[in-house]
């Protein structure tokens, strides 16, 4: 008969093999022969014998086979929830480090300074996915902007535009500005490791202006300039 893995039992089979372990050494089986019949290890045999002798049938039992959850890691939770609230709420040069990005890298580089723990960049990405973390594109956002600032002027300004829009039978336009050019290349490329490489453009580069609008009701207007 092949052995069966006790990793694959449920935890009432599992308790049921330590019960039957220790009837059997209290019968005055030998402790190879009952880790033999019950499938288990040595060690689980005393194990489960000494904790009959220290608090009966009861202390036999086990509630969930392994090592408890969250023990060997080498951050402690306390470490582990202010390097999450620092990542989410800074960037590495908020922080004095040479990164503008929150890489595996650069996470591992924060702990090591701050509690002197190094971790391999691959740790380091098991400990992200394990904290829900992972890699996006970041939004720009603006220093200058102010919410405060912001709501303010929706509360109090543009009431005031939106009033004199509707008297006046107007539309009111939100608009911005882009600009591009023919030598503007974005994105990545693969290539041998140490040859950058290399994309090739037109000296005469052409320029092309671009501003728009759009109203509330999702109607747009544009114009474009162009240059070199």
């Amino acid at each position: 008969m092949d052995k069966i893995d006790s990793r694959t039992l449920s935890v009432a089979a599992l308790n049921e093999r330590r019960r039957r372990a220790v009837k059997m050494r209290l019968d005055g089986v030998s402790l190879k022969e009952a880790a033999a019949q019950c499938e288990m290890s040595r060690t689980t045999v005393i194990a489960a014998l000494k904790a009959y002798r220290a608090g009966g049938w009861k202390a036999v039992d086990i509630d969930r086979p392994g090592r408890p959850s969250g023990s060997g890691r080498t951050l402690s939770a306390e470490q582990e929830r202010e390097v999450q609230r620092l990542i989410r709420d800074r960037t590495p040069d908020q922080l004095k480090m040479v990164y503008a990005l929150w890489t595996r890298q650069a996470v591992a580089e924060l702990i090591r300074d701050r509690y002197g723990i190094g971790l391999a960049v691959r740790t380091m990405g098991l400990y992200l996915k394990r904290w829900g973390f992972t890699p996006q594109k970041p939004m720009k956002k603006a220093y200058e902007q102010s919410p405060a600032a912001v709501k303010k002027w929706h509360q109090e300004q543009y009431p005031v535009i939106a009033s004199r829009a509707k008297l006046e039978k107007a539309e009111i336009h939100w608009g911005d500005e882009t600009g591009l050019r023919s030598d503007d290349v974005r994105g990545r490329s693969y290539a041998p490791q140490g040859q950058t490489p290399v994309v090739r453009v037109n000296n005469k580069r052409h320029g092309l202006s671009v501003i728009s609008t759009v109203t509330n009701k999702g109607q747009c207007a544009g114009r474009s300039s162009t240059g070199r």
